[in-house]
């Protein structure tokens, strides 16, 4: 192993020479300077394990000293040298950014200090230089896996797009009406779904979902496919900047999905305006609660599904999904369908 090269400052001629010798023979390449300034001349121009720097000095004092080295040479370590033992003159060279406090004494005694401070102060900076490593290796893969996963989201969202193009396709040469219907129903579906993807790929989290911009998007298409001048469908939004993990997300965007498409359907009578009223929110501090709710005709406890009914089923998955369930508010002149969940 090479020998570890330190920097002794000092203006003590004698105690220059003692720590030299002393620890020449304990295998230290030990260079000395007299003062602040050569000591600064000597650690830009050539490389130090370490450096020891007297607190007294005439012209330039230690702190100043061990100051000007952290500027010229950040992370080089720095053991504090003092004949006082005042603890003020320890506090100040720590905060100063000291690796390691030495008091002087005489003779043999002192140099053992001092090595035993050099071990000390090598093996901290040999750990932060580990840490700084392990947190640069750490940074550069999680922007690898940021990376990652946003191709995925991206590429997952360009192929349900294209399978919702070829379902849109496959429903316009269609000639029964309940089939064509059928399909719609499943185009938006996947479109719902898709959106989530968009939506993580577009942002700079990958894992969790904006809800308010989602929903708003999700509500748009929604709108663009219900509402028409002849039965005008407005869908009302109050949505709060909570955000859910992708797949809470998911689950929640194809519950609003059928709840708002139930209510476009089958609420109002053909060409009667009407419109349909969502609200997302944080409930307490580690909820949600989602209401979607319309002032139609209602429906009684007897109703069957309207339609396949599939609807129903993927609420009642989607929701049980969250580990919930969505509640259907009786009281109201229409259809409220509320459920509540953990973020």
């Amino acid at each position: 192993m090479d020998a570890r090269r330190v920097l002794y400052v000092d203006d003590d001629d004698g105690l220059r020479r003692l720590v030299e010798r002393l620890l020449g023979r304990r295998g230290y390449d030990v260079v000395t300077a007299a003062t602040g300034g050569q000591a600064l001349d000597l650690v830009r121009a050539e490389p130090f394990d370490l450096v020891a720097v007297d607190h007294y000095m005439p012209e330039m004092d230690g702190l100043s000293t061990l100051t000007a080295i952290h500027q010229a040479v950040p992370g080089l370590p720095v053991v504090y040298v003092t004949g006082s033992e005042e603890s003020s003159v320890a506090v100040a060279a720590l905060k100063a950014g000291a690796a390691e406090y030495v008091v002087k004494s005489a003779g043999g005694d002192f140099v053992d200090l001092l090595e035993k401070a050099f071990d000390q102060a090598l093996s901290k900076a040999k750990l932060e230089r580990q840490k700084a490593e392990a947190e640069e290796a750490l940074r550069i893969s999680n922007e690898r896996l940021h990376t990652l996963l946003r191709e995925v989201n991206h590429r997952v969202a360009n192929s349900l797009q294209l399978v919702s193009t070829m379902v849109g396709m496959q429903s316009r040469i269609l000639t029964d009406e309940a089939a064509r219907d059928a399909l719609g129903d499943t185009q938006r579906r996947i479109d719902a779904i898709a959106q989530v993807h968009r939506n993580l790929y577009a942002s700079d989290d990958v894992q969790s979902v904006a809800m308010d911009e989602y929903l708003a998007v999700l509500v748009r298409e929604l709108e663009q496919t219900w509402s028409t001048e002849a039965a005008p469908r407005p869908i009302r939004l109050q949505a709060e900047p909570v955000r859910l993990q992708a797949e809470k997300a998911l689950s929640l965007g194809v519950i609003v999905n059928e709840l708002v498409t139930n209510a476009c359907k089958y609420a109002y009578g053909e060409g009667v305006p009407g419109e349909v009223r969502i609200h997302f929110a944080r409930e307490h501090s580690d909820g949600f609660r989602l209401t979607v709710e319309d002032d139609g005709c209602g429906m009684s406890l007897t109703d069957s599904p309207r339609g396949t009914g599939l609807g129903s089923k993927l609420i009642t998955a989607m929701a049980k999904s969250l580990a919930t369930s969505v509640t259907y508010d009786r009281a109201h002149k229409g259809v409220r369908a509320s459920l509540s969940a953990a973020l």
